[in-house]
């Protein structure tokens, strides 16, 4: 069986919504909304149902608002 390394943290270049919604402490339901509302960060869709988020520009909107507190 070969293992797949592209879901490696280290290579891994996108967020699930069910991982935006950890990191942020949110439901899951919350971070659809957010992804969905959202233009601080760029969302992949992946089909109707299908949502990946763009690491980098997730982490740099999410530093942002930890800054302006």
């Amino acid at each position: 069986m070969m293992k797949n390394t592209d879901c490696s943290p280290s290579v891994q270049r996108t967020y699930t919504v069910d991982q935006v919604a950890e990191i942020l402490g949110v439901s899951i339901r919350k971070a659809y909304d957010l992804c969905e509302n959202e233009d601080g960060f760029k969302v992949i869709r992946l089909g109707k149902r299908c949502l990946r988020v763009h690491r980098e520009s997730f982490d740099k909107w999410f530093d942002g608002l930890s800054s302006t507190d």
